[in-house]
């Protein structure tokens, strides 16, 4: 059903750097290339399915040090700018361009901030035609305290890979994973219920993309942010995990949109977690129709028959 590329890439670091190219195609003349986020790795059948339905041909990235990617001498997700992502994501759109007339991003989280970050530095050149953001990870949903700790990270200390002393999380994993609170079946060596350890030079090159987004992008295309209606701050597991975003603040989500550039629309889904495809049934259906009236409107114009 999926093709598989393997993108050799430049080494970085930590030596050897890879990075792999899912595919599902139908032939289609229009494409869209998905982007996850942050202990993350694509694995949503059910997301290329939609897409392959309306005529779509599917591509998904696993980045380098993630999912498919990852080579056993790298630390998982670690990088020293969220740039070091652009040459495999410029190599994917090269591949895909090359039988596609037309492009839209899907990208989540930590994708979601690279993506426009990326978007913005190609405008001008049409390699893409649309994004969608699904619960971008535009600002820290922390207290005040750490948000400055995080910032006092522009010190020397942000150019070491030593890892911070934050306690794991399990909320999430445990609200989605079939074997624990939730409906869907993943690898959970590829994305464990507590995440990854965060790394003081990764959270300091998320913070250096989150302020240069905050100081306002011209991405020259159609934006659609999705985000949950309600966010959720716990520790440990509740229910309500089940209809709420519990990694990013939605509120926060929606203030920053309007910092992408002239077309943003912002759609917030009641019931979303943060992951908006893999929330319960009803939700996602919601997600999906908002993604179609959205497509259908800014990037095919109407045109309901998408593979045309």
């Amino acid at each position: 059903m999926y093709e598989i590329t393997v993108l050799d890439l430049p080494d970085d670091f930590e030596g050897e750097v890879v990075a792999t190219l899912v595919s599902r195609k139908i032939g289609s003349r229009r494409a869209v290339l998905y982007l996850h986020g942050f202990t993350d790795y694509f694995f949503q059948d059910h997301l290329a399915a939609h897409y392959i339905d309306r005529g779509i041909d599917f591509y998904a990235l696993d980045l380098r040090k993630y999912g498919r990617s990852l080579l056993p001498h790298q630390t998982r997700g670690l990088i020293r700018s969220i740039t070091d992502y652009f040459p495999e994501i410029d190599e994917a759109v090269r591949i895909i361009r090359k039988d596609h007339d037309e492009l839209t991003v899907n990208a989540h989280s930590t994708g979601g901030l690279i993506a426009p970050l990326w978007a913005d530095r190609v405008r001008g050149r049409g390699l893409v035609q649309g994004l969608v953001l699904n619960s971008p990870f535009f600002d820290l949903n922390v207290s005040t305290p750490l948000r400055v700790a995080a910032d006092l990270l522009r010190t020397p200390l942000s150019y070491t890979s030593r890892r911070l002393p934050l306690g794991p999380s399990t909320v999430y994993g445990r609200s989605l994973h079939r074997s624990e609170q939730g409906e869907w079946d993943y690898d959970l060596e590829l994305k464990p219920l507590g995440g990854f350890s965060v790394h003081a030079m990764w959270l300091a090159a998320i913070r250096r993309a989150q302020r240069r987004l905050h100081a306002g992008l011209s991405v020259d295309v159609p934006v659609l942010v999705l985000a949950a209606a309600t966010g959720l701050r716990v520790r440990d597991f509740v229910p309500e995990a089940h209809s709420a975003d519990v990694v990013l603040d939605p509120r926060q989500i929606a203030r920053w949109s309007t910092c992408l550039g002239p077309h943003v629309t912002c759609v917030r889904i009641a019931d979303g977690v943060h992951d908006l495809v893999l929330s319960a049934e009803p939700v996602r259906k919601q997600v999906f129709a908002e993604l179609d009236r959205w497509m259908n409107t800014y990037v095919y114009q109407g045109n309901e028959n998408s593979s045309q």
